[in-house]
């Protein structure tokens, strides 16, 4: 504390009191601990005469001072009404909460016993205008940097938008993440933007606050000033009134030792201040004044003389006495009433700059906790009502998806178109190999049961007439009087035996020879179809595509083109549970034979995903994977569609929620509670 100007004793009787302040009047609260100020009786034999000097009168409480009107030359010499504005109005009234405004008493009561509490207060007002400057400035830069940051993100996000949008760039999954992107940063931009515009007030308002308290500190300064000038000014006339007494009564001490007939060296006349320069300078005075002493010792000159230097000490005498007397009244008013309203004053001000700065950096503290939170929960929403994150908006780009849809848009824009580069057939009698299968869905159809294989030797394989694929789903199990078709049942055990474990099971394509070959004995004789064959084992990747070419073969996808827009519709809906009650109802929609395929595939799926810890094949991807293949999609080259006519690109990303939904509900949606007990 003590580089405050408070010394170590001061403070700890401001600790060790027990003052009142409820019951302590608003000024006059102070007593000077000072002795009596002057005892002039012993200066001079003349003043026995006086009459003794009052005690000093005991300190004006405010009531007192302001409920009577002062006689005092003070009073008329000086103003004491303090003009100020309360700078703290400028203050949103939510302050109090922010920061503490009492006013200690205490520490008023200790600048008023130290004799530099006004500078004390006006150096320390000082310091606080220059941390509120700095502060106010501090403010206006951030927010020129703000507001330029968030004008040039703003700028640059919608700028980008619009240029993507006239340029030839991906479309698909990517130009939706994309532009949310640029939303995104539109609103961290616009967030910005209000942050500069708060800075910019509260600058603004610290400013006016350090030149409004800079104004009351030079008001309350100059009062300060004329009030300490009075005091000084009445202390120096006592001390010439003083002067002027001791002066008079050396002279007639001088003229009463010649009336006695006395020499003024035998009546050991010496100045009252020995070796003083006040004591000589009276002395001197007193030569030179009293030049009738060194004359005629005329007995009635003499008694002129003492007759007129004794009119002037009593002059003199109540000159001083009533010096004295203004004096004490003027220093008892200063110390006991103008000083505790000057300190009040300056220290009101002290706090109102204080408790303004304090505010406004507590504000800002707040509100740049509050922008950085913003952009937190606008890059990462707490909840799904809050909207996508730019990472899970960056996360939903399906790039598999987006090309599969682009390949199929580029074989169906140039399907009518003359074909370019090598041909892909010859004449089979010239050697030449057959057609190999394309990977696009529903191609593998192309490959006839009489295909040539080998060296161009034509399948010997005997047909018994019970195809599987290309058949209606319903029309094949009752053909056959099953619940589930045979080559689901088949490939989907052999799948599970030993394939779950297999490293992207149903993601990468078997050998496509190998896949057509398998394609066409289960097609004309199931039942002589080993795939527990090393044959088959051995890459059971061809198993897989051989189950996904049946799917997509079907005339109505499994899921039907009727119900098609109905699952779309429902995938499309962002709250969770919704979106599972709803497709659960279009599943309990399907046809019998169509419910009773989805759930023992989904079901085989459901097995599949876990052992994702071995097979990389999560409920996602397998959903990317079969998507399409459940809801049926198009042929490239003739411009039909398999399964399903409408199943149209914009909706692929729909299918695959669908498919990912039911997947995570497959016990909900498929298994009852009499299944689960058994």
């Amino acid at each position: 504390m003590a580089d405050e100007g408070y010394s170590s004793t001061a403070w700890e009787s401001t600790d060790n009191s027990e003052f009142n302040t409820s019951q302590t009047p608003h000024f006059g609260l102070f007593q000077p601990n000072s002795p009596s100020l002057i005892h002039e009786s012993a200066t001079a034999p003349a003043l026995s005469s006086l009459p003794a000097k009052p005690s000093s009168p005991p300190p004006r409480s405010s009531s007192d001072s302001l409920g009577r009107t002062s006689s005092s030359r003070w009073r008329d010499s000086v103003p004491v009404t303090i003009e100020r504005k309360d700078t703290l109005s400028m203050i949103p009234s939510d302050a109090v909460s922010l920061v503490e405004t009492s006013f200690d008493e205490n520490v008023l009561r200790v600048l008023c016993e130290l004799d530099c509490g006004v500078p004390l207060l006006l150096d320390r007002i000082k310091q606080s205008m220059v941390s509120c400057r700095e502060a106010s400035v501090f403010f206006k830069k951030r927010a020129v940097l703000e507001e330029e940051y968030g004008k040039s993100l703003q700028k640059l996000a919608r700028t980008t938008s619009e240029v993507y949008s006239m340029n030839d760039g991906k479309a698909g999954s990517f130009v939706g993440a994309w532009q949310s992107s640029m939303k995104i940063h539109e609103v961290m931009a616009e967030n910005r933007i209000r942050f500069a515009q708060r800075l910019n007030e509260m600058s603004d308002e610290l400013a006016s606050l350090a030149k409004e308290v800079d104004k009351n500190r030079k008001q309350t300064k100059e009062l300060a000033s004329r009030y300490e000038r009075a005091l000084q000014e009445s202390e120096l006339n006592m001390e010439k009134s003083k002067n002027r007494l001791e002066v008079s009564s050396e002279e007639l001490e001088r003229v009463l030792l010649q009336k006695e007939g006395e020499s003024l060296k035998d009546g050991g006349l010496q100045p009252k201040n020995q070796g003083g320069v006040a004591g000589k300078r009276a002395l001197g005075k007193a030569v030179a004044k009293g030049g009738l002493l060194l004359k005629g010792k005329n007995p009635g000159n003499i008694q002129r003389q003492e007759d007129d230097i004794r009119t002037r000490v009593s002059n003199a005498s109540d000159l001083y006495r009533k010096a004295l007397t203004d004096t004490q009244a003027m220093r008892q008013e200063y110390f006991n009433f103008q000083l505790p309203r000057i300190l009040r004053a300056l220290k009101e001000c002290a706090d109102e700059i204080d408790l303004g700065t304090q505010y406004h950096l507590t504000r800002y503290a707040f509100l740049f906790e509050s922008i950085v939170l913003s952009d937190g929960s606008t890059l990462v929403p707490v909840g799904p009502e809050d909207g996508v994150g730019l990472k899970s908006t960056i996360e939903s780009i399906d790039n598999r998806a987006d090309f599969k849809i682009y390949m199929q848009n580029y074989a169906y824009a140039r399907g009518g178109a003359a074909p370019r580069g090598p041909r892909r057939e010859g004449p089979a009698e010239e050697g030449f190999l057959p057609p190999l299968p394309t990977h696009g869905g529903g191609a593998y159809s192309a490959i006839h049961a009489n295909a040539p294989i080998g060296n161009g030797h034509i399948s010997q394989i005997p047909d018994k007439g019970r195809p599987t694929f290309g058949v209606d789903l319903a029309e094949q199990m009752a053909r056959d009087n099953v619940e589930l078709p045979a080559i689901l049942e088949k490939c989907c055990a052999a799948i599970e035996k030993y394939g779950l474990q297999s490293q992207g099971i149903y993601r990468i394509s078997g050998m496509a020879r190998k896949v057509a070959s398998l394609k066409e004995r289960l097609d004309k004789d199931m039942d002589s179809v080993n795939l527990d064959s090393e044959e088959w084992t051995s890459d059971i990747n061809n198993v897989t595509s051989v189950l996904k070419m049946w799917f997509r073969e079907l005339p109505d996808p499994l899921l039907t083109s009727t119900l098609h827009q109905g699952f779309v519709e429902a995938a499309k809906i962002e709250n969770d549970r919704l979106r599972h009650i709803r497709l659960h109802e279009r599943v309990n929609d399907l046809p019998d034979p169509n419910y009773a395929t989805l759930k023992y595939f989904l079901g085989h799926l459901h097995k599949i995903a876990e052992y994702e810890a071995e097979n990389s094949m999560s409920i996602q991807n397998l959903a990317i994977v079969f998507g399409q293949t459940l809801f049926g999609q198009m042929i490239p080259g003739n411009g039909s569609f398999s399964n399903h006519a409408n199943g149209g690109m914009a909706d692929a990303p729909f299918q695959n929620k669908a498919i990912e939904t039911i997947l995570d509900h497959y016990s909900d949606i498929f298994v009852d509670e009499a299944e689960v007990g058994a």
